[in-house]
């Protein structure tokens, strides 16, 4: 089966969980916070998604726990060991990121996703708010991700809407601008 169905599945089924007991917000936080800690730590990230022979589920379990601080709720827990348990710990992180979305969306949020080079200032972040104040309103909910590789600048992304305003595309159409004169003059 396509992962991207077997991820959505599993994350709407979490939704679906999460909102029959009342707990999404909870859920949500804590789905935030290991998104955050796998993608940030890849020690991590790389013994969670581990064959069950190199880490038991168990233990894989156990690491998102820790990163948590060993407080987890018992939806979230109920919810890792079913992945344990049908072999699809790889695909957490995704699960978690496709679950953050739909919850947002099913409580009427939208998601912003803004990539930076370093931490954001306060500054920046007021002005991402105005930005999508304008287009989308107040119910958008902004979801930091620190991506050295961008070099300077940032990247928002919602709905239909990509700005790269990264330093890295601007090096990227300088290049292509220097490959396309060179192709000229030969």
């Amino acid at each position: 089966m396509n992962q991207s169905i077997v991820i959505t599945r599993y994350a709407l089924a979490l939704v679906k969980y999460v909102t029959e007991t009342g707990d999404g917000a909870v859920v949500c936080s804590e789905a935030e916070a290991l998104v955050k800690a796998i993608h940030s730590v890849p020690d991590l990230s790389r013994m969670v998604t581990a064959s069950d022979d190199v880490v038991s589920p168990f233990d894989k379990k156990k690491l998102l726990q820790g990163a948590l601080g060993n407080k987890m709720s018992s939806e979230l827990s109920r919810f890792l060991t079913l992945l344990n348990r049908n072999g699809r710990m790889d695909l957490v992180e995704d699960i978690l990121r496709d679950f953050i979305g739909l919850y947002y969306k099913s409580v009427g949020k939208r998601v912003v996703q803004l990539v930076v080079a370093v931490e954001p200032t306060e500054r920046l972040l007021q002005r991402v708010r105005a930005l999508i104040k304008d287009k989308i309103g107040d119910d958008a909910v902004i979801n930091v991700t620190v991506d050295p590789d961008i070099i300077g600048g940032f990247v928002l992304d919602f709905d239909d809407y990509l700005l790269d305003a990264s330093a890295r595309r601007a090096l990227d159409r300088i290049k292509e601008q220097f490959i396309e004169q060179n192709r000229r003059i030969i």
